[in-house]
């Protein structure tokens, strides 16, 4: 039977728990991948891209990720590659958030075991 010490853990933990899947209501549209800024040359030998020092064509924003095991490159309006960061970020806090409450299920799992049962015997 579970301590009123354990009880007292067991609820921290489910606080802290629900209190992660809030934070993960709020988080808008996510999106994996790399957004990256890109200056180009053309193949105008004449053109000033070529020249020394080179004035390359751009800035082109770029989206790049892996779907269904393949790299897929997508080029971007500021305006686009500007959601596509936020949806990166989003992502990746997403994940955060998920690891804490993986570690936080996990202290509770193991605490509600061991109030349950004794551990079985080392042989």
């Amino acid at each position: 039977m579970a301590t009123a010490a354990t009880q007292r853990r067991l609820a921290a933990y489910k606080r802290r728990y629900h209190q992660i899947a809030a934070q993960i209501a709020q988080i808008g549209f996510i999106a994996s991948g790399s957004v990256t800024q890109r200056y180009t040359r053309c193949g105008t030998p004449t053109c000033a891209c070529h020249a020394d020092p080179p004035r390359r064509h751009g800035p082109y924003w770029q989206w790049t990720a892996k779907i269904d095991g393949k790299t897929v490159t997508r080029r971007l309006t500021p305006h686009q590659a500007t959601l596509y960061k936020e949806w990166i970020a989003n992502d990746r806090h997403l994940r955060k958030l998920t690891a804490q409450m993986r570690e936080i299920a996990g202290k509770a799992t193991t605490l509600t075991l061991n109030s349950i049962a004794p551990p079985p015997p080392k042989v």
